[in-house]
């Protein structure tokens, strides 16, 4: 059974049936907003939205995962590689990373989600955008997370998943930024570590 997450709020990252995660896959997924008007088919805008993970280390930030460097240093978090035009809105994944939380290592404290748009466009011009936390051993969703509202921003800070205990958590946190690139969006992500 999957929750749907509302900003700032927490799960534990435990199995329903007792146990903890070991591999699971933070999935983004959107479409570019209908245009409407007798020319909309002419002037529709693909819209190349990227998912990025950052990896922190008591509030510093020791590796990155994205489009064009697919794979952490130490291989715990993965990216499948990019879509630059989205489509998937309310089904699949249109772009995904696949993080094996067991294979973290022990310094690595958080990993934090991103989405930006690499081509500069708003998210008043996407729609039906969402991550998703999926178990990937199972393939059950977890959590999802829609990112409503549109607004004037070109990035939004996704989501994270820190260390709790012996555990994981995952937490949304749905907040707009600006920036092309997941280096643009380091100063708006500090206050969320």
């Amino acid at each position: 059974m999957s929750i749907n997450l509302s900003k700032g709020q927490q799960i534990s990252l435990t199995k329903s049936g007792g146990g903890e995660l070991t591999l699971v896959r933070m999935g983004l997924g959107w479409q570019a907003a209908q245009k409407k008007g007798f020319f909309a088919r002419m002037t529709a805008k693909e819209i190349d939205l990227d998912a990025s993970a950052l990896l922190f280390a008591d509030k510093q930030a020791v590796d990155v995962v994205f489009f064009q460097h697919l794979t952490s240093d130490d291989g715990s978090v993965r990216h499948t590689g990019d879509n630059r035009v989205g489509g998937a809105g309310q089904g699949g994944d249109d772009e995904s990373i696949l993080v094996d939380l067991k294979r973290v290592p022990v310094h690595v404290d958080q990993i934090v989600f991103t989405v930006n748009s690499f081509t500069g466009q708003t998210f008043e011009e996407v729609e039906n955008a969402f991550c998703r936390l999926v178990d990937e051993t199972t393939g059950q969703e977890l959590a999802r997370y829609t990112l409503t509202g549109g607004g004037a921003h070109t990035a939004q800070i996704m989501a994270k998943v820190f260390r709790s205990g012996d555990g994981w958590q995952m937490g949304a946190i749905g907040s707009p930024a600006e920036g092309r690139t997941f280096q643009d969006l380091m100063p708006a992500v500090a206050p969320h570590l």
